[in-house]
């Protein structure tokens, strides 16, 4: 079948582009990262930009440093706390006993009248 169109198969803004379309790229530096797993990343700066002083791993996403030999502690994760583990941090044994029997004094009067 021949018709449609002449271009087909491309899109706009396909094709090679050189720096003369784009436009020259600003000077760069490679700035290496270690993870506490050892991988290393080399993300690019520029000349003129602050290098961060830590970079996510890409492969295992813990912070990495700039130094190889002592590169950042992996963050502590936190177990899930229930509601009622909060409340039991907040209150003691003593205090929640207190509340109940305070609770089911008011039920127990409110029932009466």
């Amino acid at each position: 079948m021949a018709g449609g169109s002449a271009i087909r198969g491309t899109r706009v803004g396909a094709g090679p582009m050189g720096e003369s379309e784009r436009g020259e790229s600003a000077p760069r530096r490679r700035v290496s990262y270690w993870c506490a797993n050892g991988h290393e990343s080399r993300p690019s700066f520029a000349l003129d930009a602050e290098e961060p002083e830590s970079w996510d791993c890409p492969r295992c996403g813990l912070p990495g440093g700039r130094d190889e030999q002592e590169p950042p502690k992996a963050p502590r994760n936190e177990p899930y706390k229930t509601h009622l583990a909060y409340v039991k941090e907040r209150r003691s044994d003593a205090d929640g006993e207190a509340i109940l029997a305070e609770a089911l004094a008011k039920l127990r009067k409110q029932r009466e009248g």
